[in-house]
């Protein structure tokens, strides 16, 4: 079972985005690593002078490299940025969008999980177009994820198995409304918080994640507890969201309970202590609310 890390979700400074990278490159266990701003257009230019870098730094360590699309495209110049995603030699686009679709239609191509594929008819659809590997959305139960596997096993599928689980898109900008700021002015606050901005409702119990344009669960997902029933379902690859931890150690760790060096039992207490002070959860996969922690 491969395992594969997920785009940066967060508006992070620009060298720390590269240097994180780097030390991917360098250390972690990835097989494919997904790089480029996916939530907010207005960040990208920030890191498209150390992209080169980043991209030539991580295909001579061997990893496969994917280019994640925005989620949402809504502009002209979204449009053009989503188009130039074809044209990066020795990578493969990652859709996130029904807008790329045209860019990558008939090519080998992969598919995000803000892409909402339900069902085997819809990965089929996509299969059918050329993608090659398809992350299934994080909300699905693992008896829907194992009969679309099944019907296709020429196509790698993954699911989401640890990180803040992406929930919502949206035109409007939550970071930017929190600091009485227009979108269009928002002097890009979200920066503030690396690992998102936890919302609290009005009792005053944990409720979300925002991060600018984009919410997430406010606990962290982990399927340490759930490999040998993905096994079983026919999955190839897991995928980590990047958080503001140590991800080359919570890579170790999945590494290690995957290759059967670690229960994971003791996996997830490592990563308790990577990962602090932010509950864990798998409610998802075990077909009941998302926040629930099935053992």
């Amino acid at each position: 079972m491969q395992l594969s890390l997920g785009p940066v979700l967060y508006n992070w400074a620009p060298e720390r985005w590269r240097d994180f990278y780097f030390r991917i490159a360098d250390e972690a266990p990835f097989d494919v690593v997904s790089v480029g701003e996916v939530v907010c257009s207005k960040r990208a230019p920030f890191f498209a002078d150390h992209l080169p870098a980043v991209i030539s730094r991580l295909q001579q360590a061997g990893k496969q490299l994917l280019l994640g699309s925005l989620i949402l495209v809504s502009q002209p110049r979204e449009r053009r940025q989503t188009e130039e995603l074809a044209g990066v030699e020795g990578t493969m686009v990652e859709v996130n969008d029904f807008t790329c679709l045209k860019v990558v239609s008939g090519q080998p191509h992969a598919i995000g999980p803000f892409v909402n594929i339900y069902n085997e008819a819809t990965a089929a659809f996509h299969a059918g177009r050329g993608a090659t590997r398809i992350c299934l959305p994080p909300e699905l139960p693992l008896s829907s994820v194992a009969v679309i596997a099944a019907a296709l096993p020429e196509v790698t599928f993954e699911v989401f198995a640890f990180g803040r689980v992406p929930l919502a898109i949206s035109a409007r900008c939550y970071h930017a409304r929190l600091h009485k700021l227009a979108k269009d002015n928002c002097r890009f606050v979200c920066e503030k918080d690396p690992d998102g901005l936890a919302m609290k409702t009005l009792e005053n119990q944990d409720f979300l994640t925002i991060n600018g344009v984009q919410t997430l669960s406010f606990t962290a997902t982990s399927l340490l507890g759930d490999i040998a029933r993905l096994r079983q379902a026919r999955i190839g690859s897991l995928r980590l969201s990047p958080q503001d931890c140590d991800m080359v150690a919570v890579g170790r760790i999945f590494r290690d309970v995957l290759d059967g060096r670690e229960d994971s039992d003791c996996g997830q207490r490592r990563l308790a202590e990577v990962y602090p002070n932010v509950p864990f959860s798998n409610g998802f996969i075990h077909g009941v609310a998302g926040v629930s922690l099935v053992r």
